[in-house]
């Protein structure tokens, strides 16, 4: 397999713009005030219009015009697009728009946002072959070095390729100003690593997923970095969200390494995914992905706690009495549970390994987890409590109930019950219905 590319420079201070302008001039081959090179600039009207600690007294402080000022002042030529949405997602018709507003003398691109500009000028870039750069305007997800985006496609959140930044610039006195709910979705990012790398271990076992300690240990060692920080985060202290911002960069750098998104992404973010589908194909707010993992990373971790006081002899009782999963009636539990928020068809077509296991399958899969239980328990212990992860969202300003993200009750059980269809991966929730753990 060809290695990943990297991000060339990662910097997280002060003087971002200015840090990010010598670098890209750099990049062009300018080295000063030569003229002729393009770049396009891409922002969503809220991040262009951001406060920007590092204008000059009196000049306009905004934090687009001020990387336009700088940029220019090294003699690079700018053009913008700036969606004006009021809920911009990563999906086909903001691809296009890019794509439409794309000049073929534009020779690179800078994501000026936090994750949903990352991702649509990450997949832009990856299909047109151009280089981008990264200017975080808010740690708000960890996807700021990945070489995929969750894009939605047909009302399907689906990780695709796409291109890692050459660089990732973020301001800390711009991170500070940003809104404290996208400074909590960070958090809320980085705490659920512990059950996503639970998850794929456990995908390792049981589902013969491919699988590296290394990665694994770098992602769970970024999490525990943001627990040590929590109170600094949540009271959106510089160093608090330098530690979050390295900890969401160092995040998407496991994932480029590992060329997926498992050491960061397991159950929690299967919730996610799919109440943000059932937002956007509703016309409602998608809410911060992070704030919805953290939800979704305090249910997994409830299942994680279920496994964890569950002896063999009952987990061995509890298979005992586990049938395989009739087809036609998954298929129902797919169509009734994603009708209007997604393409059925693809999804069922994710689930065909599951969905297609015989009876000896089945009897197989049954079998790994009594013979590895004990591993299985061992994994549970690495996953903080359902408690303990709701009090460490609560400090860092998430909330902890999906109700309070504006969720209705119906809607949050529907996605506990059937987001494990949501991709084709082992997590705890699959355990979970095996185990019949509710």
């Amino acid at each position: 397999m060809t290695a990943p590319r990297l991000p060339q420079e990662i910097y997280i201070g002060t003087a971002g713009p200015k840090h990010l302008a010598a670098f890209c001039a750099a990049r062009l081959g300018l080295g000063g005030r030569a003229c002729g090179a393009v770049l396009r600039l891409v922002a969503d009207s809220a991040s262009w219009a951001a406060r920007s600690p590092g204008a000059e007294p009196g000049a306009e402080c905004k934090l687009g015009p001020e990387v336009e000022r700088e940029l220019r002042a090294m003699g690079v030529a700018t053009r913008a697009t700036i969606y004006t949405e009021a809920s911009l997602a990563a999906d086909a018709r903001s691809v296009f728009r890019l794509l439409i507003d794309a000049d073929a003398n534009e020779q690179l691109y800078v994501a000026i946002g936090s994750g949903t500009i990352t991702d649509i000028v990450r997949f832009a870039c990856h299909r047109t072959g151009r280089d981008f750069v990264s200017l975080a305007t808010a740690p708000s997800v960890d996807a700021f070095a990945s070489v995929v985006a969750p894009v939605l496609v047909d009302g399907i959140k689906v990780s695709v390729p796409a291109a890692a930044p050459l660089a990732v610039f973020a301001d800390t006195e711009a991170l500070a100003l940003a809104p404290r709910p996208m400074i909590a979705a960070g958090f809320g990012d980085m705490l659920c690593k512990f059950s996503a790398v639970a998850d794929w271990r456990l995908g390792a076992l049981l589902w013969r997923e491919t699988f590296d300690e290394t990665i694994a240990r770098r992602s769970q060692a970024a999490a525990r970095a943001c627990v040590e920080a929590v109170a600094a985060i949540g009271a959106a202290e510089p160093g608090g969200l330098a530690t979050l911002m390295g900890a969401l960069v160092e995040s998407g750098l496991c994932m480029a390494q590992a060329g997926h998104s498992r050491s960061a992404s397991g159950a929690e973010h299967q919730y996610s995914h799919y109440w943000e589908m059932r937002l956007l194909a509703e016309g409602r707010p998608p809410i911060l992905h992070g704030l919805k993992v953290g939800i979704g990373t305090i249910e997994a971790a409830r299942l994680w706690d279920v496994v964890r006081g569950m002896d063999e002899a009952e987990a061995s009782a509890r298979l005992a009495r586990s049938a395989l999963p009739d087809r036609a009636a998954e298929e129902a539990n797919i169509r009734g549970a994603y009708a209007g928020a997604a393409d059925i068809g693809a999804v069922i077509a994710g689930q065909e390994r599951f969905l297609s296991m015989s009876s000896p399958d089945y009897q197989e899969l049954k079998h790994e987890i009594r013979r590895r239980w004990r591993e299985i328990r061992a994994l549970a212990s690495t996953v903080p409590s359902a408690a303990e992860t709701a009090k460490l969202l609560a400090v860092a300003g998430c909330p902890t109930d999906a109700c309070a993200l504006g969720l209705g009750r119906r809607e949050t059980v529907i996605g506990l019950e059937h987001a494990h269809y949501v991709r084709d991966r082992f997590t705890v929730k699959k355990l979970a219905r095996l185990l019949a753990i509710a």
